[in-house]
């Protein structure tokens, strides 16, 4: 399988160009938009703005985050204390949490003082969600924990006068995913179309729910809600983040990206590589190699590895068989059948991609 000569990333992104040099189209946008962050990360313009900015929240709070317990949510946590905001940090949790997530977010929480909330989803309804995307055979089982996570997060502003969200997206250490690996957080109607057909539970009584459009309309022509990414203003390297972390709030590593989440484990290093033939683990080391916290020897060392301990998985896919209500051989079954994409159901994308062609032909450049 054809490699790129620059990262690890390969054919398994099914929409992946090389150039003549055998440099892939990630790494190519990378040498471009790398150095744009690099110089806001050198300036503390962008920081000081950012400040100035959330501080004119007029409510309790400030600004809203949402904390997983993982490093970027965490070490934005960190941040916040360090400039003197007033965040309400939010966890939602979706029954899937480590002990690990529990035990930082306890910490975080302790020692900057912050008021917490933990929402905590309707285990029947969201176990109905993730065995019917199971079944169902698409590739995004995340989504339906995402989409709660941004429902929520719009609920929750709303209801304390909160206008800015600390989101813990930083280019740096994620540029690179593929698109094909994922599919649209926001698409509602793409959710009710999956669960009508396999879903146990027809009706979403309690699980949070919003729209694409309402999505966009918030955060890219910026009514209602703004998102701000700081990690994206500092010189932020996941290392360094891990030791400060671990300095500041006695902070544990879980293992790896998103790990904090037994299921996201269990999703990134079994079902994916499984059924879908995606290892996640190329899109993270591909990006360290980027920014140089990685060799592209070690990457290929390590992609030899197996993605899961064997001790490990036989114990967790007990645990996620058993808690989502399958046998070993049901769910050993539905990993084996062939992908469905997410457009042979229902999608919000008939009309979103309409109406963003519509946007750019009005030369309203935000909704692009």
């Amino acid at each position: 399988m054809k490699v790129c000569t620059k990262c690890v990333m390969d054919k398994t992104d099914k929409d992946i160009i090389f150039n003549d040099q055998g440099v892939c189209n990630h790494c190519l946008e990378a040498s471009i938009l790398l150095p744009k962050y690099q110089r806001m990360s050198e300036s503390t313009s962008g920081i000081e703005s950012l400040i100035k900015k959330v501080k004119t929240g007029t409510g309790n709070y400030d600004c809203l985050i949402g904390l997983s317990g993982g490093i970027d949510s965490s070490y934005v946590a960190l941040l916040a204390k360090k400039w003197g905001l007033r965040p309400l940090c939010l966890h939602f949790d979706n029954g899937w949490n480590s002990d690990i997530s529990v035990k930082n977010i306890r910490n975080i929480i302790k020692y900057t003082g912050f008021d917490y909330e933990t929402l905590v989803i309707n285990w029947p309804e969201f176990k109905s969600l993730q065995r019917a995307y199971l079944r169902a055979g698409v590739i995004d089982i995340e989504a339906l924990t995402d989409h709660a996570i941004f429902a929520s997060m719009i609920k929750i502003s709303k209801k304390e006068n909160i206008r800015f969200i600390l989101s813990g997206t930083n280019y740096v250490t994620e540029h690179g995913m593929p698109k094909n690996w994922s599919w649209h957080k926001l698409d509602l109607r793409n959710i009710k179309s999956i669960n009508k057909k396999y879903g146990e539970l027809k009706k979403l009584k309690t699980y949070p729910k919003t729209t694409t459009l309402k999505w966009l309309i918030m955060r890219k022509l910026g009514l209602g809600l703004e998102f701000l990414e700081p990690l994206n203003l500092i010189p932020f390297t996941r290392e360094g983040a891990m030791q400060e972390l671990k300095r500041e709030f006695d902070w544990q590593y879980y293992g790896g990206k998103h790990h904090e989440s037994v299921f996201t484990k269990f999703y990134q290093s079994h079902i994916l590589p499984v059924k879908f033939n995606i290892d996640k683990r190329k899109v993270h080391f591909s990006a360290l190699i980027r920014t140089g916290e990685m060799t592209r020897e070690k990457a290929i060392k390590e992609l030899l590895l197996p993605v899961y301990d064997e001790a490990e998985l036989e114990r967790d896919f007990d645990f996620v068989a058993k808690k989502l209500g399958f046998t070993n051989d049901e769910l050993s079954s539905i990993l084996k059948d062939t992908p469905v994409s997410h457009k042979s159901f229902k999608t919000d994308q008939s009309y979103i991609a309409p109406l963003l062609s519509l946007a750019k032909w009005l030369g309203i450049d935000s909704l692009k």
